[in-house]
């Protein structure tokens, strides 16, 4: 895929969405794990349990990329790729 060229004006990450949809997750899957155990479903509980587990793993990995930061972009004075023309030459075997 060829860049446009000004990727990091408008790039975006996924990120903050994703630890949205998993607050969202552990808040159903925790309240589902506490209602199913309430009303003796325990296969149920357990796994709305199991699926509220994965969703705060999910958000601690997300809060670290997070903390991570920006990895390298290239700069404004980049220019976008140049496509590649024709078809690149073969190498020697040795």
């Amino acid at each position: 895929m060829l860049r446009s060229g000004d990727e990091p004006i408008h790039a975006r990450s996924p990120l903050r969405m994703r630890r949205v949809l998993a607050v969202w997750g552990l808040l159903w899957t925790a309240g589902g794990a506490v209602a199913f155990a309430l009303i003796g479903n325990t296969a149920w509980a357990v796994t709305c349990a199991a699926l509220a587990l994965i969703a705060l793993v999910d958000l601690f990995v997300v809060g670290r990329r997070i903390r991570q930061g920006a990895h390298y972009q290239p700069g404004r004075d980049v220019p976008p790729y140049e496509p590649v023309h024709g078809t690149p030459p073969r190498r020697r075997r040795r």
